[in-house]
């Protein structure tokens, strides 16, 4: 019996699909499943002790928050007890003593209004601190990132000798293993005989001149962004080049016949063709910057002061150092739906903006 296969016949749709459909099965779907169910036990790595089924409470360990409101100390008289610092506050073992109900939470973060310190306290603050290293470094990396590669895609677009050089230059780093490239700027932003603090010294001819990039909470995280969007934004570079050579000539030179200068015909001729491609590259660089693990392990380990502690890491460590499976494969659950609404919430908005 011969069978002829069609092209809208359902049979070879389901052919055609399923060597994808079965690594899908396979590398995703079936790993999701056994983490979803790891969540709601205590299963843990070399453990002796059998796995027990715990409910939800991975999930109230990760997400149990309060807030609390605390007055600032003073001395008999009623005023402010000061030092170099600034107004002083009760510790928070003795925020403790005085509001049991905080008994098993620690400060995560705090913000001061007037004369009170509003406290964020979580289970595990780790966690939101993570989440919130997460989005800052979402942030740098982005524009850093995606108006380098835009650059570049400009530069490498124009009719000069050797432009097949360049791109092959700029489109290096990409190629290179993350772990090597982290490697490398960490010696480079070493702060003693680093090449960018020595730079820093010669130009401003001070001995002391550079910051401690990476062991300073404040220049670490921007230092690994900045490392990222050097190690990406080849890619990038390539993707806004095929949009660039994809828009007719003809447009430019109509503006030019219109008298429009460069940067007009690059606002209302280049970007406006490269709409469909900045969306691209905004999407899939936002959830690139979210999967942030290789170079904060490699160069920082989460500090200083857990300043580079990302989510990933985080689920990371507490799954395969800590050993506590199930809490890891929560925060993996947990981080994975907040991306997927952010991602769904980002769709609408380019939907949106298409009408």
């Amino acid at each position: 019996m011969k069978i002829t296969l069609g092209q809208d016949s359902p049979f070879a749709v389901a052919l055609f699909a399923s060597p994808a459909m079965l690594l899908f099965a396979l590398f995703v779907a079936l790993p999701m499943l056994l983490a979803a169910g790891a969540t709601l036990t205590n299963h843990r790595l070399m453990s002796p002790e059998p796995t027990q089924y715990i409910g939800l409470d991975n999930y109230r360990r990760l997400l149990a928050l309060d807030v609390a409101v605390i007055e600032p100390l003073r001395n008999t008289s009623g005023q402010l007890v000061q030092d170099e610092e600034g107004v002083r506050y009760p510790t928070w073992r003795q925020v403790r003593r005085q509001h049991p109900q905080l008994g098993s939470y620690r400060e995560a973060f705090h913000v001061d209004l007037g004369e009170r310190r509003v406290v964020l306290a979580a289970s595990d603050p780790l966690f939101y601190r993570s989440l919130i290293n997460t989005f800052l470094f979402a942030l740098l990396v982005l524009p850093l990132q995606c108006g380098a590669a835009l650059g570049l895609a400009l530069l490498v677009n124009q009719k000069i000798r050797g432009r097949i050089f360049f791109r092959t230059v700029y489109f290096a780093p990409v190629v290179t293993s993350m772990v090597v490239a982290s490697i490398v700027w960490a010696f480079m932003l070493n702060t003693d005989r680093g090449m960018l603090n020595e730079l820093l010294r010669n130009v401003l001819h001070d001995p002391n001149a550079g910051p401690d990039w990476l062991g300073d909470s404040h220049y670490a995280l921007p230092a690994i962004a900045l490392m990222s969007a050097w190690q990406g934004a080849g890619f990038q570079m390539l993707v806004f080049l095929a949009g660039l050579q994809s828009i007719s000539p003809e447009l430019y030179e109509a503006a030019k016949l219109m008298g429009a200068n460069s940067w007009q015909r690059f606002v209302h001729v280049t970007l406006p063709g490269l709409r469909n491609t900045i969306v691209f590259v905004l999407v899939s660089t936002t959830l690139l910057a979210f999967g942030l693990f290789t170079q904060v392990d490699v160069m920082t380990s989460g500090g200083p002061l857990d300043s580079t502690s990302t989510v990933v890491y985080h689920a990371v460590r507490s799954g395969f150092k800590e050993q506590d499976v199930g809490y890891g494969s929560t925060i993996t659950l947990v981080f994975f739906a907040i991306v997927l609404g952010l991602s769904l919430l980002q769709r609408l908005l380019v939907a949106k903006g298409e009408k």
